[in-house]
């Protein structure tokens, strides 16, 4: 019996879009790999992520159990992965390898001809991991500006400053 489209196996990991019935245990998969922050909503992403029609949440699932994810999304040029995540206990073993190769062809399958991604300064293993996967740096900056004066509130009084 095939795979169904859209899913793809490693060793004992399914990889397939994320169903709505899943998105608590995803975001507690973020929040235990120390993902989310105070002033985003995961749950809003995750919500804006499923609903879009560029982009979706990609789930590594063991059995039933979701061990980890990739957001993924793209304005038509470049794509953008966020919310790359394994199972603590699971890590070293190519679910986030396979998460990010399901990531490109999900974006490649769309005709989007570049991927990128952002990584918190002081984050050299995560580097590490990417550059791996022939990810380089890009020599850009990106800047950013809360559009919720409720977030740049809190930013500028200094409440867990953003990255």
């Amino acid at each position: 019996m095939g795979l169904a489209p859209g899913m793809r196996h490693t060793r004992d990991v399914e990889i397939r879009d994320l169903r709505p019935e899943e998105a608590d245990r995803a975001v507690a998969l973020w929040e235990e790999c120390g993902l989310t922050r105070p002033w985003n909503d995961p749950h809003a992403d995750l919500t804006r992520a499923l609903g879009g029609a560029s982009s979706t949440v990609l789930a590594a699932l063991r059995e039933t159990q979701v061990v980890g994810t990739a957001m993924v999304g793209h304005d038509g040029h470049r794509g953008w992965v966020y919310y790359l995540a394994v199972a603590p206990g699971l890590r070293r073993g190519g679910i986030g390898r396979h998460l990010m190769r399901a990531s490109e062809t999900w974006l490649r399958d769309r005709g989007v001809p570049k991927m990128q991604l952002m990584v918190r300064q002081g984050s050299a293993d995560v580097v590490g991991f990417y550059a791996t996967l022939g990810y380089t740096d890009q020599e850009t900056v990106t800047l950013g500006r809360f559009l919720d004066p409720t977030l740049e509130a809190r930013r500028r009084a200094g409440v867990e400053q953003p990255t």
